[in-house]
């Protein structure tokens, strides 16, 4: 008996760390392939057939709107496993269906970014059904990539603008509340084994948006998300993440492969700040709410990280 758990736990294991790597592989490869599939039809090479052929794929999924697809919740949950995926909630589920039913709208603002959040995939396969109808605002770029854009799109993502935002909040119960990686890809690039930076001192763009449409920030902080891959931080290809909005630079987990190293994940939700509605915030009101939330980011990030063996060490800064 003790034999059959273990086999199957190894089992799950190595489902587990196929299934992440599909994401990191993709995140890799799907670039170079739809730089070569464009090329490719340009110069007609080999073949004007056999550029089709290979430029087939690409040509489908640009054509194809993204969408989301809940069902594919139960085929990820071996990452669950994999990375020994835990949360701690301040503010529970309950509570916020509740509060949603009410007429309450968050801005769900997640730090830090990590090179792809496996966090936030793991939360994502983890929550209720009616969660995973909250959408997560990304850059336009990701939703408008070949391949991209539906491999990463099952989780559903919205665009990132603050036309899109206001929109999405004007919505009732769950569905009106938006998940925001408030540090976006700059922060992606402050990934690093040994300490823990945000990218937030100059984001001010979420806050400013909550206090006119009166909406309220839900901190939540994604403990893990920037030690389980490493990102090539210079060089050509890392400028051209910067510009795009959007990693298409080398990234290495396990033995320098794009396999997620199988750290432990902690997904903490804070309490609500409290935003109050001011239709026109000045730059002291927008400044006095960023701090607060600093704050309470700073707050979350000493209260649990002694719960990490890998962070206990760890510092945070707030670039």
């Amino acid at each position: 008996y003790v034999l059959l758990v273990s086999t199957m736990a190894s089992f799950q294991w190595f489902l587990g760390m196929c299934t992440a790597s599909v994401f990191s592989l993709v995140y890799l490869v799907a670039p170079t392939y739809v730089l070569t599939a464009i090329l490719s039809l340009l110069f007609q090479y080999p073949t004007r057939h056999a550029a089709l052929l290979y430029a087939a794929p690409m040509l489908m999924s640009a054509a194809i709107p993204s969408f989301g697809a809940p069902w594919m919740a139960p085929i990820l949950k071996p990452m669950l496993s994999y990375f020994d995926y835990h949360e701690e909630f301040e503010y529970s589920d309950d509570e916020l269906r509740r509060d949603a039913k009410n007429g309450k709208r968050y801005i769900i603002s997640v730090q830090p970014h990590g090179v792809i959040s496996f966090v936030g995939l793991c939360s994502w396969v983890r929550a209720p059904s009616d969660f995973r109808r909250i959408n997560t605002a990304v850059a336009r770029v990701l939703l408008a990539f070949p391949i991209l854009k539906h491999v990463m799109g099952i989780f559903g993502l919205t665009d990132a603008s603050a036309g899109n935002i206001k929109r999405i909040l004007k919505k009732s119960g769950v569905e009106g509340s938006v998940v925001l990686y408030c540090g976006g890809i700059a922060e992606l690039f402050k990934s690093c084994l040994e300490e823990e930076r945000l990218y937030l001192s100059k984001r001010k763009g979420f806050i400013k948006i909550a206090l006119r449409e009166g909406a309220d920030i839900l901190p939540c902080f994604m403990f893990g998300n920037t030690v389980v891959l490493s990102v090539l931080k210079h060089g050509p290809l890392a400028s051209l993440s910067r510009k795009l909005g959007a990693s298409v630079t080398y990234m290495w987990g396990k033995a320098y492969l794009p396999i997620p190293r199988d750290e432990m994940l902690m997904y903490v939700r804070g309490k609500p700040l409290g935003l109050p509605h001011i239709p026109e915030p000045t730059a002291e009101d927008i400044d006095k709410y960023h701090a607060l939330y600093c704050k309470e980011v700073r707050r979350l990030f000493e209260s649990y990280k002694e719960k990490l063996p890998h962070y206990k060490h760890k510092q945070l800064f707030i670039d």
